[in-house]
């Protein structure tokens, strides 16, 4: 079964096992979830995550979950932009997510950013999701 949004479930798989308290997610690669948990691994919302390969040329991405004091280090994580209702944004009009202490993660000509990175770039695209 082909998923509809790939992304939209990786970020599902993040919410239900800090949930459940697991220390481990597995989803399947793909090089926009890859580029997502670079920018999740530095913002400090994961401790890492590492790729698998696995037979009959497909591969997983194995995400290895924070928790500070015994609570997941995401509070919230949620999708912006959906299949069905793209959110692009320009950097004059991105907005900051908790006052700045969240963050959003926008795909841009240059990579995943950051919403920070994004405005210090100067450049704009799509609201992917926003983390907190």
């Amino acid at each position: 079964m082909a998923l509809s949004d790939p992304l939209g479930d990786m970020l599902t798989r993040i919410r239900n096992g800090q949930m459940a308290r697991l220390s481990v997610v597995v989803c399947p690669w793909s090089t926009l979830r890859e580029a997502v948990l670079v920018a999740l691994k530095a913002e400090g919302y994961i401790r890492g995550f590492v790729k698998k390969d696995l037979p009959g040329n497909k591969a997983v991405l194995e995400i290895q979950l924070k928790y500070t004091d015994g609570a997941g280090a995401i509070r919230q994580i949620d999708r912006v932009s959906k299949p069905g209702r793209r959110v692009y944004k320009k950097v004059k009009d991105m907005p900051r997510f908790y006052n700045g202490l969240g963050v959003l993660l926008v795909s841009t000509p240059r990579g995943i950013l950051t919403d920070r990175a994004a405005r210090e770039a100067n450049v704009g695209g799509e609201v992917l999701c926003r983390v907190y």
